[in-house]
């Protein structure tokens, strides 16, 4: 047999490998009612701005606590077992990846939906062609 089919059979297994990876990560948005089942998922919601937030570098820079309302409205508090990012608090959409544990969920992946820059940009120039 020759080298390019040996190469060529080991490119192709990586490719499914790495299909089959990324089709596990597919999934649809839950609550935390459906977090209940303690496996992992992704929840979508926002920040509950009026409630307490935690974080304290100097004791534990990988712990940040802070409560979310999901898309049914249900607030729970979220545990992020890293880094509090930067303006958190103008997210407008929070999307976690984790599962509950007891009555937190704890969220080991985190992406935020921040205003646009080119929001005010965006008015201006449609209040300019009169279509605002």
């Amino acid at each position: 047999m020759k080298k390019i089919y040996i190469i060529a059979g080991l490119m192709v297994a990586v490719a499914i490998g790495l299909l089959l990876n990324a089709a596990q990560d597919v999934s649809t948005y839950a609550t935390f009612a459906e977090a209940q089942s303690g496996q992992k998922v992704k929840i979508a919601g926002q920040l509950s701005k009026d409630k307490e937030m935690v974080y304290n570098p100097e004791e534990d820079p990988n712990y940040f606590s802070f409560f979310m309302q999901d898309a049914k409205g249900e607030e729970r508090k979220v545990v992020l077992l890293a880094a509090k990012p930067q303006d958190f608090e103008l997210s407008e959409q929070i999307v976690l990846t984790g599962s509950m544990q007891g009555e937190a969920f704890v969220a080991t992946d985190m992406l935020m939906k921040c205003p646009s820059k080119y929001k005010d940009e965006e008015i201006y120039i449609k209040s300019k062609q009169g279509t605002i």
